[in-house]
């Protein structure tokens, strides 16, 4: 697809959003795995839902823009998620793996909180019916942002300097 406008950008914008959540989805369980911390645990398996979801409503919303959603990799979050993968098979001390995946996780986060806001102020300037479901999505977003900054600070932080 050619970008020509913010009207194509944004539709392009949709596609990336689809494909970082497909990507959480296939990557979250395998993290969630490596987690001592239940409350971190069930966050990070409970992601896998919550992006798969994602996944599909973003894909509802290019069918009505007339676009086929594309499978592709998102490029920044393949290496986020690289990162992640990498720290919660190397990290030995279950205290300091726990801190790194919610650093990982929240990085994640940040990188969606980011994304779905640039597509909700585009939606609004287009005047796009899509803005109220994006909006959404960016709560939920910031909420998980907000419950694992909860679970850092709470005790997976203090656990790791144990």
């Amino acid at each position: 697809m050619e970008i020509t406008d913010l009207r194509s950008l944004y539709v392009a914008e949709l596609q990336e959003a689809r494909s970082v959540e497909a990507q959480i989805a296939d990557a979250f369980d395998a993290l969630g795995a490596r987690a001592s911390e239940p409350r971190l645990k069930e966050l990070l398996h409970g992601e896998v839902q919550e992006a798969a979801q994602h996944r599909d409503r973003i894909g509802e919303l290019i069918a009505g823009h007339g676009e086929e959603p594309r499978a592709h990799d998102d490029q920044a979050m393949r290496a986020i998620l690289a990162e992640a993968d990498k720290w919660a098979r190397s990290i030995e001390d279950a205290g300091a793996r726990d801190a790194a995946l919610v650093a990982s996780a929240q990085r994640v986060q940040h990188y969606e909180i980011a994304l779905y806001g640039s597509l909700a102020a585009w939606a609004k300037e287009l005047g796009m019916s899509d803005l109220e479901r994006l909006l959404a999505i960016l709560d939920e977003e910031r909420a998980a942002d907000e419950r694992l900054s909860e679970i850092a600070k709470s005790g997976v932080n203090k656990e790791a300097v144990a």
